[in-house]
């Protein structure tokens, strides 16, 4: 069985996300590697859905 992961980001954090990723890609690339994990995580980080949630703390 697969794990799911959720990540709880604001767009803020989100757009901080992908573009360092957008950045380690393009140095993989300049250095000659291979960039398809990156390039994998970074479709599903822009391509996922958004959900919006309240965060209760307790005590």
């Amino acid at each position: 069985m697969k794990q799911k992961y959720h990540l709880a980001m604001d767009d803020a954090e989100r757009r901080l996300l992908v573009g360092s990723l957008n950045d380690l890609r393009s140095r993989l690339i300049t250095e000659g590697r291979y960039i398809d994990a990156v390039d994998e995580v970074l479709l599903k980080i822009i391509g996922a859905k958004r959900k919006k949630f309240k965060v209760v703390y307790t005590e």
